[in-house]
């Protein structure tokens, strides 16, 4: 997918996150990733700007920041 779309697929995500993608879908089914999943049918995405805020709020924690 394009930077340019709403959304992002849990293999981008896990890129993203530097999780294997299986980890990432593991907590994707079980509900459990820091962002809300978006059930289309069978397949699952995220909110791009969600997960943009939550690793710029992490990078933030991380350089002292917050």
């Amino acid at each position: 997918m394009s930077a340019d779309s709403l959304v992002m697929t849990i293999p981008e995500f896990a890129r993203a996150c530097s999780i294997s993608r299986g980890l990432a879908y593991d907590l994707a089914r079980r509900n459990e990733l820091p962002v809300p999943v978006i059930k289309l049918g069978r397949r699952m995405v995220l909110s791009r700007k969600a997960v943009e805020a939550l690793l710029s709020s992490n990078s933030e924690v991380n350089d002292g920041r917050k």
